[in-house]
Parts: C-alpha cells; sequence; structure tokens
C-alpha cells in the first residue's frame, strides 16, 4: 500500500489558466460575430486588461461597468454582458486537470489556490465546475484587495492557512506569478499542461 503524503506537502494552484479555461473572449465573441482583429481592437481601446485587474483587486462591478461604458458609450452593451454574463467567460476546465485533481485529493493531498478574480463572480464558477469544491481554501485577490504577482498575495496566504512555504508547490500559467513566488522561496512550477504538471510532480516524488 502507497503511504499516506505528508500533509506537511500541498499544492497551491492558480485556476484561470491551469484549472479552467478563463477567458473574457469567449463571451465577447458572441458580439464580434468572427471579427477577431475588431475585438483585438475592442480589448486593446478600452484597456480591458487593466480595468479587468481592478475588478480582480475588488472594484464593485455596478461602479466599474459605469464608468467604463461612459467612457465608453458605444461599448456599455459590452461592458454590461461582462457583468450579467460573466460566467461565460470560463470556457470549460483545462483537460486533464479535473482528474488530476481528484487523484491528488484521493491520495491525501490539501489542495489549494490562490487566483486573480472577482470576490463578485467567483462562485459561479463554483457552481459550474463541482470539481473545485475538492479545495481545501482558495484565496481571492478579490478578497485580498491585492493581485498576484505582488508578493503581499502570497504572505496573506501563509497567514490565513497557517501553512509555511516550506513543502508547498505553486502552479500558474503566469511567468510572472511565478517569478515572484520563488523570489519568496517558494517552490513553483510554470504551468503548460496536465501531462506536463504530472511530470512536476514525479520529479518531486509527489505522486
Amino acid at each position: 500500500m502507497t503511504p499516506a503524503p505528508s500533509v506537511s506537502h500541498a499544492p497551491v494552484f492558480d485556476i484561470g489558466g491551469v484549472v479552467i479555461d478563463w477567458n473574457p473572449r469567449h463571451l465577447f465573441r458572441k458580439y464580434f460575430d468572427g471579427d477577431s482583429e475588431g475585438l483585438e481592437r475592442f480589448l486593446i481601446e478600452v484597456d480591458f486588461w487593466h480595468w479587468n485587474a481592478e475588478l480582480d483587486r475588488g472594484r464593485p462591478f455596478a461602479e466599474a461597468v459605469a464608468e467604463r461604458s461612459a467612457r465608453f458609450p458605444r461599448y456599455a452593451d459590452l461592458f454590461h454582458a461582462f457583468d450579467v454574463r460573466w460566467e461565460e467567460t470560463a470556457g470549460g476546465p483545462i483537460p486533464g486537470m479535473p482528474d488530476f485533481l481528484r487523484r491528488l485529493h484521493s491520495a491525501g493531498y490539501p489542495l489549494f489556490g490562490i487566483t486573480n478574480s472577482s470576490a463578485e463572480k467567483f462562485p459561479l464558477l463554483r457552481g459550474k465546475f463541482p470539481f473545485l469544491h475538492l479545495f481545501s481554501r482558495i484565496l481571492l485577490s478579490g478578497d485580498a484587495g491585492v493581485n498576484k504577482p505582488d508578493p503581499r498575495i502570497f504572505q496573506l496566504f501563509l497567514d490565513r492557512t497557517g501553512r509555511t512555504k516550506e513543502g508547498l508547490l505553486f502552479i500558474d500559467d503566469s511567468e510572472a506569478n511565478v517569478a515572484s513566488a520563488r523570489r519568496l522561496g517558494w517552490d513553483a512550477v510554470r504551468f503548460h499542461s496536465a501531462e506536463q504538471l504530472k511530470r512536476a510532480f514525479s520529479g518531486r516524488g509527489l505522486l
């Protein structure tokens, strides 16, 4: 019989881009009728990623949508859709990841998350993807008031979970986030696929 893993070891996952295929284009494509260049121009023109980062830090959607709609009235319907149809920004699970999470959970590993996401909207993902309930705790930037790669969110995770960085393995698809974790002394892996991640776990003797 394989011995149970030490509780001192635990993976800490990013959610969007690692566990779930989150991308606002999944929603906005429905409004651009195949015009991918127009969609990209829209994202640049309205400074979408900076705006979304404010939402991830906890800015209320109602306030943010009203402000951006006033600045770019011809796109007001898109900002409104991003609020009321936000769930459609999640395209589905990253291939292989739900099974991998279940395997880790069954093996006795506690699952944690640190993800940049609005606390207003993240509960929609919990309803849509039941495997998220396998996680012991997910720290949302919207609750923390700070986004990755800011080092404060990593320290806040340790403070709130009572864990130390030793034995934790942070997984993220963003090189900036992985680099930030490593500078703080965390073991960290840049995510590319479920198969690559399994190899990373095996190489550390975790599977």
